[in-house]
């Protein structure tokens, strides 16, 4: 009780501070963004150096600055109840609070707290995209609106305040999303979706709750993204993004690059249009080649990879680039020490409840509907996988699959994990010798890369 009387003070404190730099925002931009960092720095504490701090505040300084003006677009763009609740919520809950509550309990526990948590709503989609993990499950598969909030209430106690969605397309579950989002409104919630289902109602619902985002995907241009996506995709895409900009929400894109659209996704031309469209951040997932039936055609040469390596720093760069934040959920290993999956930081829930290390490796020895969360955090392939982190010195080649095959293979073996993908088992050979020849291949290129 004393606890959650000292907790609502605490948070009542930020959110008062909060709105103190909120009211400066059409008055003094420079100040707000300055009190701002105050408030970062009292949240974050010593997770940054003092030289961070001080090398943000010179960016806000500069009026000319590529992210000083970003910002400033921000404010005018995006309405500030999701900025506050942003703040709020991914900075104090999460980023404060929540994390030390995770590793508290982390040591309490005997076994890693993730900081995010990926769970799927559903299998079902209305779309077939090739590539897609999740088209792999089928479509008979969900989890009920009394699984969700357990997931979060059990997520919650154990000090973790960021869930992610994924599918199937979560949105097709969209009005126990913002049921949940309105539930658990200390939390934040982010959707990856096909944004096919995003209108009128939806865009309002997003406002009224002020902790839900969406990702949307797209692959390139209206020719590449329809032939991966279907016909008359990339429009509905542009409607959704359209109709999210004039509502004044904040959102992002995720993109699976390959082989074949690498360049396409990463061009000026492509950047320049969803810049204008509304998209303020992009995720850029590697193409994994998860099934039995995953194309290898797709996966890229160590020269493409490189490209992306650089392109994707140029874009965020402090100087140049474009004003959109990038990150390449492959590259940028060398920035979060490696995998981050097998609940180090996060893990996936399936549709069907099992506890998964990642979303691209469908292996598990625990289910929601047996156990508790913790008791999931708990199970052995979780503890094989921490033990094992980093599983590249060269955090250049962070995945025990995709990087470090033999590694996966020695985990599940060691684990007894059982495949988990609902459509077509997958035996941890089949699946690791789909990467053996693209790990040795990129080694080369990542050792020259980590090395300078």
């Amino acid at each position: 009780m004393a606890e959650s009387i000292a907790h609502k003070a605490e948070r009542k404190a930020f959110e008062v501070a909060i709105d103190a730099a909120l009211k400066h925002v059409d008055k003094d931009r420079e100040k707000a963004m300055l009190q701002f960092i105050d408030l970062m720095e009292k949240i974050l504490g010593d997770t940054w150096s003092p030289a961070a701090y001080e090398a943000l505040r010179n960016v806000y300084k500069d009026p000319d600055s590529k992210w000083n003006k970003f910002t400033n677009d921000l404010f005018d763009s995006v309405d500030h109840k999701m900025l506050k609740m942003a703040a709020l919520n991914l900075a104090y809950e999460a980023g404060f609070r929540g994390y030390k509550t995770t590793k508290e309990n982390a040591k309490k526990y005997g076994c890693s707290i993730p900081w995010v948590l990926l769970f799927d709503p559903t299998s079902a989609c209305n779309l077939h995209c090739t590539g897609c993990w999740a088209a792999e499950y089928g479509h008979q598969m969900s989890l009920s609106y009394e699984d969700m909030d357990r997931i979060v209430t059990q997520g919650e106690e154990l000090g973790i305040h960021v869930y992610l969605m994924t599918g199937g397309e979560p949105t097709v579950r969209k009005a126990d999303i913002f049921k949940l989002c309105k539930k658990h409104n200390h939390s934040f919630f982010e959707a990856f979706t096909n944004g096919t289902l995003i209108d009128e109602e939806f865009c309002q619902n997003c406002l009224d709750v002020g902790n839900f985002m969406v990702n949307i995907s797209l692959e390139g241009f209206e020719q590449s993204n329809d032939a991966r996506r279907g016909a008359g995709d990339y429009q509905k895409v542009l409607n959704a993004m359209d109709l999210l900009k004039a509502h004044k929400i904040a959102f992002g894109l995720s993109i699976c690059y390959t082989s074949a659209n690498y360049k396409t996704v990463t061009s000026d031309e492509f950047l320049d249009m969803v810049i204008e469209h509304g998209v303020k951040y992009v995720w850029y997932f590697h193409y994994m080649p998860v099934g039995n039936a995953a194309s290898l055609d797709l996966l890229l040469t160590p020269e493409q990879r490189e490209y992306m390596y650089h392109r994707v720093r140029e874009i965020r760069a402090f100087k140049g680039g474009k004003p959109v934040f990038a990150v390449d959920f492959q590259n940028d290993g060398e920035f979060i020490h490696g995998c981050i999956a097998g609940g180090k930081y996060y893990c996936h829930i399936n549709p069907n409840g099992d506890v998964e290390p990642c979303v691209f490796i469908h292996y598990s020895q625990a289910n929601i509907h047996d156990k508790s969360l913790l008791e999931c955090l708990q199970q052995p392939l979780f503890k094989a996988y921490q033990e094992g982190q980093p599983f590249n010195e060269n955090h250049l080649q962070p995945c025990p699959m995709l990087e470090n095959p033999e590694k996966l293979r020695e985990i599940v073996k060691k684990t007894g994990a059982k495949s988990t993908d609902m459509e077509s088992v997958e035996d941890v050979d089949h699946l690791c010798g789909k990467c053996d020849q693209y790990a040795k291949n990129w080694s080369v290129k990542a050792d020259e890369l980590w090395n300078k």
